[in-house]
């Protein structure tokens, strides 16, 4: 009878208000509350932050809102969601006590929250909104009121409506009895309509607000600004919400340092990584953070000892790959050559392609960079470009005109070294010949000995050890690490460095197996025939003899040398090897068309450095090769602008361009080459080069024509051929490329 008579919602009795209450928080409520935590826990684990950039103050992506009538988005938030709110529903179908137009049971107001708070992790903020709204206008007594209006402001700033968000939260702090978890939630949810208004200052002082309070005595603080050790330990940091509270604390930290605000970054940061129960992601992340914002050799060496502590400690191990990077970064400040040993084990702990691989990819490709190997640093640019999921960001497209810019220097350089090695091996005597190539049969005899070894080892170890059942081996191939990694590396000493595509196989693919940095002699001069590669004739009689391509071997390799100095010279700006090329290719009495030009850029290499050698070569130019232009250019660079017409760039310019206008591709490549040579450093050239684009385009197609516009626009930023590339490159991409 006391069943019957308390299930009723009709009728204000104590039985019967305990009744529907119990009944509604310890049941319906209760798992609608573990739905949404499961669903918050599930939301949490697919939710990936990106630290390289400023945080968002919730973690709730967003990327389209889903107003009324339309779905939410297809990457569809958790289940859970649904089901919680299918419980606050139920609850308040089944156990609201609406009497008198007042609400008797106490936890309907909590359903109604519940109902809006799994809406709103559902991305539906306009019903979650409903929600919220209903409970502050017809449960304006309720014990959750305060933290509805949290939630409501929340909503509104999801929808855009900041300014409204900020009077109601604004209103809500006047209360001086509010709880500390409120006040709190409510910062938050300030700094967050702040954030979306890009005002950081007041974004930070309610940020600062949310977790910083001194001496309990509920004193806000305004600003994170004292640099006093004393004054930080005063700070009594809030623990309502760990997760929220150092959240909080980095983004503080990164707009600090937005504002280069570094000593009270410095305070943020290490205030989280001292912070207790601090979730790890955030704690080991502050501490990189404080590495970065070192700027002393003294601070940079401290930071690299303290890095090296947490490399070894194995709970930072899903952050190695960060730790790793940074410790580069440092040791490529103090001193670089330690620093690609970092740069390597962050992309061997690197398990997931992110932006982190890229970062270390791209350190590692600037160290060679750096050092001048070219060659290698466009293999680990080649890394990037073949990882990355934002190809149109400003970063990977300047990093791919960057390894654009490689490819002619990794082609001139082979073809110097290869040619310099048939040369050399010309050079020597018949007898040296054939000591150079006995050496060589025998050393690849051993070393594919040396590989029979390891793979019959390897064959048996898999035996032995499948029999023992030990793990990483067995009988396939597959399942034995150590023959995989035999089989790896012979697939790269065969084929190098190959990409995952199709037609990995086409020879016109342009890789190069590095071994040591070095290229093999012969190996890079003739594709070898296996059946005959143990065989001294063979070898023997591929050595050219013939003048005539002898003679064409040294002047296909002296050309590269005068490309690789104008390119060293001009594109990146290396001096030391520009004049180490010229200089060289001036040692092998080069051809006149090649040596006065090459004499002129030394000149002007010299004579930037205030180099005595700089009027050495202008006396050589002038007084060997008077007629020259360059000999004119260095005696009265005016009068050579003000010749004659019909010699003058503009003129030139104008009949390759009439070639052009009939077709003649090959012609209009061919003196624009020589023109760009001949008019070196002046404002002729990108015209020219702009020319050659087109016509590489007409001629080869869409994908050369993009790379030649690459090049002058990345070349020649700043002038109207360079800014003309620019917008042909982005009308290619928003009209022509699907």
């Amino acid at each position: 009878m006391l069943l019957i008579v308390g299930c009723s919602t009709k009728k204000d009795a104590f039985l019967n208000r305990n009744f529907h209450s119990i009944n509604t928080k310890y049941n319906i409520l209760y798992n609608g509350h573990e739905a949404l935590r499961i669903g918050l826990e599930q939301l949490n684990a697919n939710y990936e932050d990106n630290f390289w950039e400023r945080l968002p103050v919730e973690p709730l992506k967003v990327d389209v809102l889903a107003l009324p009538g339309m779905a939410a988005e297809t990457d569809a938030s958790p289940k859970e969601f649904e089901r919680a709110e299918e419980k606050a529903v139920k609850a308040v179908q089944k156990h609201s006590m609406l009497i008198a137009r007042q609400e008797r049971n106490k936890q309907i107001d909590d359903a109604y929250l519940l109902l809006g708070k799994a809406r709103y992790y559902s991305k539906r903020f306009v019903p979650a909104l409903e929600a919220f709204n209903y409970v502050i206008s017809n449960y304006p007594r309720a014990n959750l009121i305060n933290e509805t209006k949290v939630w409501q402001a929340k909503t509104l700033v999801r929808l855009r409506n900041e300014e409204q968000a900020i009077e109601n939260l604004q209103s809500l702090l006047k209360d001086e009895s509010l709880k500390d978890h409120i006040i709190e939630d409510a910062n938050s949810a300030l700094a967050m309509a702040y954030v979306g208004l890009d005002s950081v200052t007041k974004a930070l002082y309610h940020l600062n607000k949310s977790v910083l309070i001194i001496n309990k005595n509920r004193t806000i603080a305004k600003a994170m600004i004292t640099k006093k050790k004393s004054n930080v330990e005063k700070l009594v940091l809030t623990t309502n919400n760990v997760e929220q509270t150092a959240r909080n604390l980095f983004i503080i930290g990164q707009l600090y340092k937005e504002q280069n605000n570094i000593d009270s970054s410095n305070i943020a940061f290490n205030t989280l990584a001292k912070l207790k129960k601090a979730p790890k992601k955030y704690s080991v992340r502050a501490q990189l953070e404080l590495a970065k914002n070192a700027n002393t050799k003294q601070r940079l060496a401290y930071f690299l000892e303290v890095l090296k502590k947490m490399i070894k400690n194995r709970d930072n191990k899903p952050f190695l790959d960060e730790i790793y990077y940074q410790a580069g970064i440092i040791e490529n400040t103090i001193n670089s050559e330690g620093a690609i040993e970092y740069f390597k084990n962050s992309l061997l702990a690197s398990d997931i392609n992110n932006i982190q691989k890229e970062l270390s990819y791209e350190a590692a490709g600037n160290y060679y960079f750096d050092k001048a190997k070219f060659a290698v640093a466009g293999a680990y640019y080649d890394s990037i470009l073949g990882i990355t999921k934002d190809e149109n960001s400003k970063r990977i497209r300047r990093l791919a005109r960057k390894r654009n810019n490689l490819n002619d220097v990794i082609l001139y350089e082979n073809i110097a070294k290869n040619n310099d090695s048939i040369l050399d091996i010309v050079a020597m005597s018949k007898e040296e010949q054939s000591d150079f190539f006995t050496t060589y049969i025998e050393k690849l005899k051993a070393e594919d000995e040396k590989q029979q070894v390891l793979l019959t080892s390897g064959s048996g170890f898999l035996s032995d050890a499948s029999k023992k059942g030990e793990k990483g081996t067995g009988k396939w191939y597959f399942y034995n690490s150590q023959t995989l990694g035999f089989g790896e590396q012979e697939f790269k000493k065969v084929w190098g460095n190959r990409p995952l595509e199709e037609n990995w196989r086409l020879s016109d693919k342009t890789q190069i197996n590095f071994q040591g940095n070095e290229l093999d002699i012969v190996q890079t001069t003739k594709k070898i025939d296996d059946s005959k590669k143990y065989d001294l004739a063979y070898y023997l009689e591929n050595i050219p003899s013939d003048l005539s391509k002898i003679d064409s071997i040294k002047q296909e390799r002296n050309n590269a040398y005068y490309k690789l100095g104008v390119i060293y010279k001009e594109q990146f700006k290396e001096p030391v090897l520009a004049i180490d090329k010229l200089e060289n290719l001036l040692s092998f009495n080069p051809d006149e068309n090649l040596e006065v030009p090459a004499k002129y850029h030394l000149y002007k290499i010299y004579f930037s450095q205030n180099n005595t050698k700089a009027d050495e070569l202008k006396k050589d130019i002038v007084s060997n090769f008077p007629d020259s232009l360059y000999a004119k250019i260095l005696l009265n660079p005016d009068a050579v602008q003000n010749e004659d017409k019909t010699n003058s760039p503009e003129s030139e310019y104008a009949l390759v361009f009439y070639e052009y206008k009939d077709n003649k591709f090959d012609s209009v490549i061919e003196k624009a080459n020589l023109a760009i040579s001949k008019f070196e450093g002046q404002s002729i050239v990108p015209k020219f080069e702009l020319l050659k684009a087109y016509t590489i385009g007409k001629k080869e197609g869409l994908e050369a024509f993009k790379t030649a516009l690459d090049f002058v626009a990345t070349n020649y930023p700043n002038t109207e051929e360079g800014k003309k590339a620019l917008e042909v490159i982005d009308t290619i991409k928003t009209k022509i490329e699907p």
